[in-house]
C-alpha cells in the first residue's frame, strides 16, 4: 500500500463497526452529525480526568443513546448517581445552546466499565499523556508505559511514539518504542490505534498508540 491507512477505518466491516449508529432522512441529517460532533467534543475535553475510553452514539426515531466506556465508572456516576445526572444535563444543555434539534428523542447517558484499562489504547495514550504533563523524563514514560501494557497476557504487541519537543530541546524529535508484533496490513487483525496530546508548558507533544490483542476470525466476532 502507498498510503498510511487509520487502522480503525481499515477494518471497518470486516471486524470493526461504527461509533455513531444511525440512520436519518436528508432533512435530520445535518443535525443529527453536527449532534454527534458537539457531543464527542464535549466529552472527550469534560471527561479527560476520568480516562475515556470509548465513545459509541446510537439513535433511532424515540431514542438518542450516548455509551460512554471509562474505566473510573464510580467516579464518574457519583453518590446516588448524581455525576451521571449532572452530565446529562449538561449534554441537554450543550445540543440546546447549539441549536441541535433531537425531533422528539429522549436523551440516554449509558455507562460501562472497561475492565483491563491497560489494554486499551485511548487510557494507555491518557496515562502517558498524564505521565509527561507531571514532567516525568519521557524515556522512563516509554518503557514503564510499554511494560504495564504487556503485562497483560492478552496483549501480543504495542508501540508508542512520541513527537514533539521531548525533554524541552529546542529541537521538536520523534522517539518509539516497540515490543511485539504490530501487523498493520492483515484485516483480521484485532488493533487499537489512537492518538493524544500532552500539554506541555513549551508546546504540545504528540503521542500515538497501536495495542495488538490477536486476530478475529468470523467465528469468534
Amino acid at each position: 500500500m502507498s498510503h498510511t491507512v487509520h487502522p480503525y477505518s481499515h477494518r471497518l466491516g470486516i471486524i470493526r463497526d461504527w461509533k455513531s449508529r444511525w440512520f436519518s432522512s436528508n432533512r435530520l441529517y445535518r443535525d443529527s452529525l453536527r449532534g454527534d460532533l458537539v457531543i464527542r467534543e464535549f466529552l472527550q475535553k469534560e471527561l479527560r480526568s476520568f480516562y475515556l475510553g470509548g465513545l459509541d452514539i446510537e439513535r433511532n426515531q424515540k431514542v438518542l443513546r450516548v455509551i460512554i466506556k471509562t474505566s473510573r465508572p464510580g467516579m464518574l456516576i457519583g453518590k446516588a448517581g448524581d455525576g451521571a445526572v449532572k452530565l446529562h444535563a449538561k449534554i441537554a444543555v450543550l445540543l440546546r445552546k447549539n441549536k441541535v434539534e433531537l425531533a422528539g428523542q429522549e436523551l440516554k447517558v449509558d455507562i460501562e466499565e472497561i475492565r483491563n484499562p491497560e489494554s486499551n489504547a485511548a487510557i494507555a495514550a491518557m496515562m502517558v499523556a498524564e505521565a509527561l504533563e507531571k514532567r516525568l523524563p519521557f524515556r522512563r514514560v516509554l518503557k514503564q508505559s510499554i511494560e504495564k501494557i504487556m503485562a497483560n497476557k492478552a496483549i501480543l504487541g504495542a508501540r508508542i511514539r512520541l513527537a514533539g519537543r521531548l525533554g524541552g530541546a529546542e529541537i521538536a524529535r520523534t522517539e518509539e518504542l516497540k515490543k511485539g508484533r504490530i501487523p498493520l496490513q492483515t484485516l483480521r487483525a484485532d488493533i487499537e490505534f489512537v492518538r493524544e496530546r500532552a500539554h506541555m508548558a513549551y508546546g504540545d507533544i504528540g503521542i500515538k498508540v497501536w495495542i495488538y490483542k490477536g486476530e478475529i476470525f468470523k467465528n469468534e466476532k
